[in-house]
């Protein structure tokens, strides 16, 4: 009892709060830790997901009625020593769904059956069998800029579960030897009954009988002991669109495991890891390099060839080329993910200057007689200008 939170405290609400408010505060929180919405995250992500769904649905079910309300405001959790018995976290035999359908006005569609592999889906009024997920499976595949930039196709290698060929997956060779367990019905959960704070509180959990797999098999596949999987080492090819980016992750459904029993597979999770280019670097859908040129042809102007995910491009550095200079080749960088975001990137050269450390008598000689040439003076107030800050502003 020391460890329970206030239900106001729960629902976030001052004790002053209308019944509309608070059954605004119950929804948003029943959306957020609905089960079905930690289906994939981690073990203690759904044990976090499932304790505090439960916390917010004990909390409403007192606050929401008037009566238990006021016991609760008056008498707080020693409602039931004191002999009050405000009448617990109860649904009354009612489905679990039935009772969010009411809070959310017919409108909430989830199902708490593929939660944690077992869950705490619907009480007693559920006929509904329960459907197997199976496991997803997270891999990584290396692709190279050239390979991003067209997109392509990879071959994965992965070790995965899969029906039994013995048995097809049921566990067992003949339909006869499978019957829908005694004691939960099918459902593969089953009730519990226990005097709570409040009076009698009511969980659900997993079927002990069959695991919450809702069938009792009593002759097993000899192949596969009655799992209806085995395990198998499999090739899958996964078309990676172009664009992709280092650590996206691509989502291939119904490539994961297998679930036992004729359930719903689960989805193969590639992560990208992008290899770094020897000479290319990565921004955005946008690509840089850097071309070291020499004071002769920056000053007289050349042709240099310039590297390009799709080969070579010749580009020509104008007389008068200043270090830093920046040249942009429109459409050379990678593509949008399918189409989204502003099209295909640009590829940006950036030319770099080389100063000679050394002379010979002779070059000195030659240059010294060009050093008060106008020439060689500079002059800002020409078109120089403008190029000088270019370069002024990368700084």
């Amino acid at each position: 009892m020391a460890n329970k939170r206030d239900y106001y405290e729960v629902l976030g609400v001052a004790k002053t709060a209308s019944a509309d408010e608070i059954k605004s505060a119950y929804r948003k929180l029943a959306l957020k830790w609905h089960p079905d919405r930690w289906v994939n995250g981690t073990d203690a992500e759904k044990k976090t997901a499932e304790e505090n769904f439960k916390e917010a649905a004990e909390a409403y079910s007192i606050l929401s009625d008037p009566d238990k309300r006021a016991k609760y405001d008056k008498f707080g959790f020693a409602a039931e020593q004191m002999g009050g018995g405000a009448g617990g976290f109860d649904f009354g035999g009612m489905d679990i769904n039935d009772f969010l359908r009411n809070v959310f006005g017919g409108s909430f569609g989830f199902d708490f059956g593929g939660f944690g592999g077992g869950g705490f889906g619907g009480f007693g009024g559920d006929s509904q069998p329960r459907t197997l997920r199976g496991r997803d499976i997270r891999t990584s595949v290396k692709l190279t800029l050239e390979e991003i930039a067209t997109g392509c196709e990879k071959e994965i290698s992965l070790e995965r579960a899969r029906p039994c060929p013995d048995c097809g997956g049921k566990g067992a060779k003949n339909n006869s030897d499978i019957k829908t367990c005694p004691t939960c019905n099918g459902q593969g959960r089953v009730r519990q009954q226990a005097r709570g704070l409040f009076g009698m509180t009511y969980t659900v959990g997993v079927c002990p009988q069959c695991q919450g797999e809702g069938k009792i098999i009593s002759n097993p596949c000899r192949r596969c002991n009655g799992t209806g999987l085995e395990r198998r080492r499999e090739t899958v090819k996964v078309r990676i669109p172009a664009g992709v980016e280092n650590g996206m992750q691509l989502t291939i459904q119904g490539e994961g495991h297998s679930a036992p029993h004729g359930g719903v597979n689960g989805d193969l999770l590639v992560v990208i890891n992008e290899v770094q280019h020897p000479q290319l670097q990565r921004d955005g859908n946008n690509l840089f390099f850097t071309r070291v040129i020499s004071v002769m042809d920056a000053m007289l102007g050349c042709e240099v060839s310039i590297p390009c995910l799709d080969g070579s491009y010749k580009v020509k550095v104008e007389p008068g080329t200043q270090s830093g200079t920046v040249v942009k080749l429109r459409g050379k960088g990678l593509p949008s993910v399918q189409g989204y975001g502003r099209g295909t990137g640009d590829l940006y050269v950036k030319f770099l200057v080389w100063v000679p450390h050394k002379l010979s008598r002779s070059e000195k000689e030659a240059l010294e007689q060009m050093r008060s040439s106008s020439s060689f003076t500079p002059d800002l107030s020409r078109e120089d200008k403008a190029t000088f800050d270019k370069v002024k502003n990368i700084f």
